[in-house]
């Protein structure tokens, strides 16, 4: 029988890459770390870890283990919420994880709800991009994410992770003061009357840099990007004052009017998804049932205001 805690461990430094990140993580000392997965290898009797420079990588053998330690913590997943089904009230931590629009637009709303129905539970919310907060979730840092995809532009889909839609949010071209009138023309000729006006977008890498590149390019120019950030609200303030055109969604403004003149995108192009992930064996679990339910009110509360 191998020993479940070293699996575990074998399975941390599969999704965080080094023996230091594993021991960061798990508050151990890499020695300790090392000294455990060498005991899981003299249990397997084959070796688990070869070296690559100055780092380690898993065997294919290591591998099988780690999918089969995947399945194991999927079920005592499944046990745990069972147990936690069985109780009367909700109790522990819960921690979410939420990219910045629906962090401002919808968790506060679903805070209130889950404060209101489950005083007891202790909810931690920590704001961070998909493309850190989905491998993080992988690596059991949280319970719940929030999620966004664009349009023509989708995530991986880890077989770790269950995804439940949450909404649709519009996406729109938002205009600076300075920018001439794109008129009547269609969405097209509105984002090409913008081809020599400078730009803000997420920074090069991210997904909505790419989707945001492909609309201007499939439009006709490439854009005059000057400014790069994460934080949308940023990308709405340089709009309003008249120094960037950007791409902005619905959620920005959090159930309040627009602040900039706005126009449709091209079909297709006109929404993201916004949904959450939990790791699978998890959706069950009461909290996170509760937290799900918490923020499927959220949004239906502010589409019922906008």
């Amino acid at each position: 029988m191998f020993d479940l805690h070293r699996l575990r461990l074998l399975r941390e430094l599969k999704h965080r890459g080094t023996l230091a990140a594993v021991a960061a993580a798990l508050s151990y000392a890499p020695s300790s770390v090392s000294q455990q997965l060498s005991q899981l290898e003299a249990e397997v009797g084959v070796p688990l870890l070869e070296p690559v420079g100055r780092r380690v990588r898993l065997t294919e053998q290591a591998e099988i283990l780690v999918a089969h330690t995947e399945a194991v913590l999927e079920r005592l997943e499944r046990a745990e919420a069972d147990i936690a089904a069985s109780l009367t009230d909700l109790t522990g931590t819960l921690r979410i994880a939420s990219f910045q629009t629906a962090a401002l637009a919808l968790v506060p709303t679903a805070l209130g709800l889950l404060r209101d129905l489950h005083p007891h539970l202790r909810v931690h919310v920590t704001q961070l991009e998909p493309e850190q907060a989905l491998p993080a979730l992988q690596a059991r840092d949280f319970d719940v994410v929030l999620a966004e995809e664009y349009p023509h532009n989708p995530n991986p889909r880890p077989a770790e992770l269950e995804q439940e839609d949450l909404l649709d949010d519009p996406l729109h071209l938002a205009l600076p003061r300075s920018a001439d009138s794109p008129g009547t023309d269609g969405p097209t000729a509105a984002l090409r009357s913008l081809a020599d006006h400078p730009w803000v977008m997420e920074p090069a890498g991210t997904p909505a840099r790419h989707w945001a590149m492909s609309l201007c390019r499939d439009a006709g120019f490439e854009p005059d990007v000057r400014f790069e950030t994460t934080d949308l609200l940023l990308h709405l303030r340089l709009v309003e004052q008249d120094h960037a055109a950007a791409f902005l969604p619905d959620l920005v403004w959090s159930g309040r009017p627009p602040t900039v003149a706005l126009r449709r995108l091209p079909r297709g192009r006109r929404t993201r998804r916004v949904f959450t992930a939990v790791r699978r064996g998890r959706g069950r679990h009461p909290t996170v049932l509760a937290c799900r339910d918490a923020l499927r009110r959220a949004a239906a509360q502010r589409t019922d205001e906008t």
